[in-house]
């Protein structure tokens, strides 16, 4: 089976590494972003697939957009029967997705036809989803709308962040990739519509997401830091200084009486940082201050004296679309 290869973050190396090392599929080209600035130099890098393509030899295209008709000579070049695409990051227009003859087929990280979108996993994390999954499914022009061939469910861990699921979650697409192609190469893969009456969406993350909102429940804050978690990040304020908050958990769940003002510290010690939210209290674990090391919250304290009674930020404006 002659394959494209559509990719550009971590989540889409295993898939690429599992289709490299079957020998029943053999990659004619692969397709990735273009280097862009990143870290604090803003030095150009290479994309986590581009580094494996090239380290495995094999023809690469980077073209700002893959829908102008030289993107389309070049893929067509190829001839593919298929094109698998992983977290490519850029929409394929209808004279891209016709081209192969077995079609285009996308892994994306959610059980559809829940969390269509952008960021999946992050949406399932912050909802406080107890599972998601894996899709396979032929693309069609729709956002994450075709035809499903597989999908496989994994169990989300209490504490788990978005950094953890999605490790596992790019492994597990991986392996579902590998069985949905030869299923397609046998003429045996299965193709099921989605019910659009059961979607729901994950978009993009905004600026306004990293902001902790105190009104809201211990759990439902204990979510948002962990689906944030490693990327982009929750914040509070204290003292005008802003904190990055990495881990917590839920320290009272609400049944017994407030112990003080939503936001307000109201222990500070080995247990963590305790504060009162709208409904129960949170036990922040690990945090950092601007331009500073992340750090559990005992050491955190040995040189920031926050002191129970003192408020963390402010209450944000919560726009009620957490999924």
């Amino acid at each position: 089976m002659k394959a494209v290869f559509m990719g550009t973050p971590d989540f889409a190396v295993p898939s690429l590494t599992k289709m490299i090392d079957d020998p029943k599929i053999k990659i004619v080209g692969v397709v990735t972003q273009p280097d862009r600035p990143r870290g604090r130099g803003n030095k150009m890098t290479p994309s986590p697939v581009k580094r494996l393509a090239l380290d495995c030899g094999l023809d690469l295209f980077q073209p700002e957009s893959i829908n102008t008709p030289q993107s389309y000579s070049k893929v067509a070049e190829w001839d593919p029967e298929v094109i698998v695409v992983v977290a490519f990051g850029q929409i394929l227009k209808p004279h891209i997705l016709e081209l192969p003859s077995l079609g285009c087929i996308n892994v994306h990280a959610s059980l559809l036809p829940r969390y269509r979108g952008a960021a999946p996993i992050h949406w399932a994390v912050i909802n406080g989803e107890t599972k998601t999954g894996v899709t396979t499914m032929y693309m069609d022009q729709g956002m994450d709308t075709g035809d499903i061939i597989l999908q496989e469910e994994l169990a989300i861990g209490e504490l788990e962040t978005t950094g953890e699921l999605h490790d596992r979650l790019a492994r597990l697409g991986a392996d579902v990739l590998l069985r949905t192609l030869h299923l397609i190469k046998d003429g045996q893969a299965p193709r099921c519509p989605q019910d659009d009456s059961k979607a729901s969406y994950a978009p993009l993350l905004t600026r306004e997401h990293e902001v902790i909102d105190w009104g809201l429940s211990a759990a439902q804050i204990v979510n948002h830091i962990r689906g944030l978690n490693p990327w982009p990040g929750t914040f509070t304020t204290w003292k005008g200084k802003k904190i990055k908050l990495w881990r917590a958990h839920v320290w009272d769940n609400g049944q017994n009486a407030g112990r003080g003002s939503v936001g307000q510290v109201v222990i500070a010690g080995k247990e963590g940082i305790i504060v009162q939210t709208g409904k129960g209290l949170i036990a922040i674990t690990e945090l950092q201050m601007q331009n500073r090391s992340r750090l559990d919250a005992e050491s955190f304290l040995r040189g920031n004296s926050i002191e129970p009674g003192e408020i963390l930020g402010g209450v944000s404006p919560n726009d009620g679309k957490q999924g």
